[in-house]
């Protein structure tokens, strides 16, 4: 005898009713399927995993990581400094001067038949006699330190300035973004010239034989500059930001419960706004080494010895004919720098932008 529980009923013609017969009974294993719970993420960790589903922004994640470590590990063990001129046996060896890549000069070679072993020079030398290599890694060092730096104090202030803009509204809010648009419209490149110029004077005997001295007046105004003028673009995205997250039900709440702004600030509306923070400063590095190398290329940025990427590129213009590799080796650095950096900001913006998911 059959059970009648288990027959389906028969649909009408007429009726709108789901046909049953359609469908099948799920199994068991189907069932303990959909009982499993997904894994808890948080978004910092669903990110990341969206990060690294993207093959451009980890290779050029990987390229950074390689190339700072070989700035910072090489020099420890590499036989020569950016400002130490080639010697041999205690005396300058005047024809060491711009060799090519992976050779030797005359002296060089007459001490090497006679038994000593000396480093070949990986990318040559340059018209004083110095190794190019360690040149190139210090440059890269520079711009890589003055990227970074400069987009920490964009970050600094340009956090503050915009969320207390933000956050206040109204006159407050108002007053603020004038200043900004005020400060927006002064060229960034004339005030470097006039800051430099001024700082040169009033900071030249100050800071004589102090560790800032190596780095000279022109770099400190350069970071005077962003700190002036390069923050007002982060303020803005800062500003946007918390005037769309700031009406929300949980900020409301943490109001009604005596919470202080800068509270509410730091608990409640910038880690909802930290994606666009991070990506902003990610893109924010490349156009401060680009800054840095264009005004040293322009002889405003380090202080020689100490090189550059731009002050490098700039000291091999005048021998392009002749040694064209001088301009190849810094250019390619400040391209592989800039492009790497750009793909891995386009890659967390993918990946932590909530908009922009899937």
């Amino acid at each position: 005898m059959t059970n009648n529980a288990d027959k389906l009923p028969k649909k009408s013609l007429l009726s709108l009713q789901i046909d049953l017969k359609k469908f099948e009974k799920a199994s068991d294993e189907e069932k303990a399927q959909h009982e499993t719970m997904r894994e808890s993420t948080t978004f910092f960790r669903d990110g990341m995993r969206k990060l690294r589903k993207n093959p451009l922004a980890m290779i050029s994640l990987f390229v950074l990581i390689a190339l700072v470590l070989t700035i910072v590990i090489v020099p420890m063990f590499y036989p020569y400094s950016y400002e130490q001129m080639i010697t041999i046996n205690g005396k300058r060896d005047k024809t060491a001067k711009n060799l090519a890549p992976m050779t030797y000069s005359k002296n060089e070679q007459k001490a090497i038949e006679e038994g000593q072993k000396i480093f070949p020079h990986l990318f040559g030398t340059d018209e004083l006699c110095r190794d190019y290599f360690i040149r190139v890694l210090y440059g890269a060092r520079v711009s890589l330190a003055v990227g970074l730096f400069a987009s920490l104090i964009v970050l600094v202030i340009g956090l503050l300035y915009g969320s207390i803009s933000g956050y206040f509204g109204g006159k407050v809010d108002m007053v603020m973004m004038r200043i900004v648009d005020i400060i927006y419209s002064l060229p960034d490149t004339l005030m470097v010239v006039l800051l430099s110029v001024v700082m040169n004077q009033v900071l030249s005997k100050a800071l004589k034989g102090s560790i800032v001295s190596k780095i000279g007046p022109n770099m400190i105004s350069l970071f005077v500059v962003f700190g002036v003028l390069y923050w007002v673009g982060m303020a803005r995205l800062v500003r946007g930001q918390i005037l769309s997250i700031k009406t929300n039900e949980y900020v409301l709440a943490a109001r009604a419960l005596g919470a202080t702004p800068g509270r509410i600030i730091r608990k409640h509306i910038l880690p909802n706004c930290m994606s666009v923070i991070i990506i902003s400063v990610a893109l924010q590095i490349p156009s401060a080494i680009f800054t840095e190398s264009f005004l040293s290329f322009i002889g405003l940025g380090v202080q020689a010895p100490m090189p550059s990427l731009g002050s490098l590129a700039n000291a091999a213009r005048g021998g392009m004919q002749s040694y064209p590799y001088k301009m190849v080796f810094p250019a390619v650095i400040i391209c592989l720098i800039v492009l790497s950096f750009n793909l891995l900001g386009d890659g967390l913006r993918d990946a932590f932008d909530p908009k922009l998911r899937r």
